[in-house]
């Protein structure tokens, strides 16, 4: 791997795959709202941020996301639902991550193994639901993970060595999960970096269209 995108640099996940990237000798361009004013539901902004880069890039990595937006709190009930908090979820959760890798497809080699994921959460799969609740987030991120294995059906007859999955990170301690963590045991950004790179370093062609947790084992949709 020489050279990596990450989208959404300036995060606590993004920050520690930039690091761990770049510490083994990976040339990393990173992007992000706070850094280069990338609004990745903003498809003129995607387009112009992405089109002024030079590739081709190995791995590309979306890690855009939020649980709260505006000051919106995931429902407990579906009597909460709120129709811009929700639209705003499927904006930022689903959309972005599908605006990049529609504006990344030049940049993606075809002639040798390379990386697209998207960083999802398990609370999207519909599966693994048991307890309900965090409409508008489950949504999206459900949403996001049917545009990744749409897309890996459609990469795969361009792109055949690709790569094209979500990823469940964990549960990260970050500002964006410190007001949710509650029972749940969390790591900190750089070991959910590692534990990532080493599932990214073990894909294939063959797991394309896949959702993966930080451990490596395939998600239900």
């Amino acid at each position: 791997m020489e050279k990596a995108l990450i989208i959404g640099a300036s995060g606590g996940i993004g920050t520690a795959l930039s690091a761990a990237l770049a510490a083994r000798g990976v040339a990393v361009t990173g992007l992000s709202r706070s850094g280069d004013g990338l609004d990745v539901t903003d498809e003129d902004s995607v387009a112009a941020a992405l089109g002024a880069l030079e590739g081709p890039y190995d791995l590309v990595l979306v890690t855009t996301g939020a649980l709260e937006i505006d000051g919106a709190t995931p429902e407990k009930t579906i009597k909460s639902l709120d129709p811009k908090a929700f639209m705003d979820q499927v904006a930022l959760n689903a959309m972005g991550p599908a605006l990049v890798l529609k504006h990344v497809l030049p940049l993606l080699p075809r002639d040798r193994p390379a990386v697209f994921a998207a960083l999802s959460a398990r609370v999207g799969s519909i599966g693994d639901n048991r307890i309900g609740g965090w409409y508008s987030y489950r949504t999206a991120k459900a949403a996001l993970n049917q545009l990744v294995h749409t897309a890996a059906i459609e990469l795969a007859r361009t792109h055949k060595q690709l790569a094209c999955v979500a990823l469940h990170p964990g549960t990260v301690a970050t500002p964006f999960t410190e007001k949710y963590l509650g029972r749940h045991s969390s790591v900190p950004p750089s070991e959910a970096a590692r534990n990532l790179l080493g599932v990214i370093d073990g894909l294939t062609p063959k797991d394309t269209g896949r959702f993966y947790d930080w451990a490596g084992k395939e998600v239900v949709w």
